[in-house]
């Protein structure tokens, strides 16, 4: 049925979990050294905020066009070969911002360089399904931690690039790598959607699912996972020049702020199983975007570059599972069609996020921009307390501050009792005012 991989045998769930492992570190890599050059690349064209938050606007508009069509070419040939093509389109695309010298030609490169990534961010979570389907266990949110690990090196490497190297032949070693890094998953990925001796093909069940799954829902969880990519995007695109313009960074101290995001991110996941585990996914979800707004509101608030740097990680580690475990609640509800839906809704707010700091900033100033995060993740806190089971669910006032102070105050609890008896005897009291705080 599917030509690509046909005369391959199917690969190990090691040699395949590798294979996606690497996917996301590339497209990691590839965007955080974008992020660690968006400064130098906007005074080597001389864009100002408005006309940068324009061009991210372009780099945004390739990527949405181009994950409906991602979509599409995963049905016809399957995600594996399609995630194999996107690691070498966004290899090879990575090097045209450097290369530009004019506004329009910005645009027109960073709208091939978001198609690109567009294509390998759709077509490698949908490998990624698979590769939890053949293991039996959720692993997306270790493989985001992939695409965080990648960011944070290659945030650290560009900071470190950028007084040495310029930006082209920074981005053509990038490129180089990642032409590398291809060549070795590629013979894995072609062979990805080869079934294993023994198990059944997909077939009528996924079309089933397709016709009933509940639209709502996964509109709203990709709504979720949307607030809080608006965040990542926005500190990918915008953190470093927010250090360097209002609190004097130098250049490797601006990069080191995505840096500590990423890093922080990416611990997130990798401890993100025990933590939804240990606490569930509502609380963990609720949680992560009342922490994340804190950390933003101290990033933007401060006129200390260590404060800032802290709010920088404060956010990564907020926002570190909210993602994934959105997209993992589609695919249970929704399976392969529901997981496309809500992805495409959510990374929205990833490539939308960055164009909408530039306008505002224009007008408002770089802060409260980048302040905007914190609204957008209290937003997806509110959305989390509306989604009920299949259903979505507008929850009267004091309902919802129910559902609020009992997902958060279990595990605030013994944090502010280290802060003195009353304040805990305080917090356990809030706790009985709710009527059933077990439930959800």
């Amino acid at each position: 049925m599917r030509a690509a991989g046909s005369r391959m045998p199917a690969p190990s769930v090691a040699r395949l979990r590798a294979a996606v492992t690497a996917l996301f570190l590339l497209d990691g890599a590839v965007f955080g050294t974008w992020a660690s050059r968006v400064p130098d690349v906007a005074a080597q064209v001389g864009a100002d905020h408005s006309t940068l938050g324009i061009a991210l606007l372009c780099l945004s508009m390739g990527a949405l066009v181009c994950m409906r069509l991602t979509g599409a070419l995963c049905a016809r040939f399957g995600p594996g070969p399609v995630s194999a093509a996107a690691a070498v389109a966004v290899s090879a695309s990575a090097v045209l911002p450097g290369l530009v010298s004019g506004i329009a030609a910005l645009c027109a490169a960073l709208f091939v360089f978001g198609a690109a990534t567009g294509m390998i961010n759709v077509s490698a979570n949908a490998v990624g399904v698979q590769v939890e389907a053949r293991i039996g266990r959720p692993i997306l949110s270790g493989l985001h931690a992939g695409f965080s690990l990648g960011g944070l090196a290659g945030a650290l490497v560009g900071g470190a690039a950028s007084s040495v190297l310029g930006v082209a032949p920074h981005l053509v070693l990038v490129a180089a790598g990642g032409f590398f890094l291809s060549a070795w998953a590629l013979p894995v990925l072609a062979a990805a959607d080869r079934a294993p001796a023994g198990s059944p093909e997909p077939g009528g069940a996924r079309e089933e699912v397709q016709r009933r799954f509940p639209r709502a829902v996964l509109i709203v969880l990709g709504a979720i996972a949307g607030c809080t990519a608006f965040g990542e995007g926005a500190l990918t695109d915008w953190g470093a020049l927010l250090l360097r313009e209002h609190l004097a960074a130098p250049a490797t101290l601006a990069a080191a702020g995505y840096g500590g995001f990423s890093l922080a991110m990416a611990l997130g996941r990798l401890f993100g199983s025990r933590l939804l585990l240990a606490w569930g996914e509502r609380r963990l979800l609720v949680g992560g975007t009342v922490l994340a707004a804190a950390g933003a509101l101290a990033a933007v608030t401060t006129s200390s570059i260590g404060v800032a740097l802290v709010g920088f990680v404060v956010v990564g580690l907020g926002l570190a599972n909210v993602f994934p475990l959105a997209i993992a609640r589609a695919g249970l509800i929704g399976g392969a069609p529901g997981i496309a839906l809500a992805t495409t809704v959510g990374y929205t707010g990833l490539l939308g996020g960055p164009p909408a700091i530039g306008l505002l900033a224009e007008q408002a100033g770089l802060p409260v921009a980048v302040g905007s995060v914190a609204v957008l993740a209290l937003v997806a806190g509110f959305l989390v307390l509306t989604v009920s089971g299949e259903r979505v669910r507008i929850p009267r006032l004091r309902t919802l501050l129910d559902r609020a102070v009992a997902t958060v105050g279990g595990r605030l609890q013994p944090v502010v009792s280290g802060f003195g008896h009353g304040t805990g005897v305080y917090v356990r009291d809030l706790q009985a005012l709710i009527p059933d705080p077990s439930g959800r």
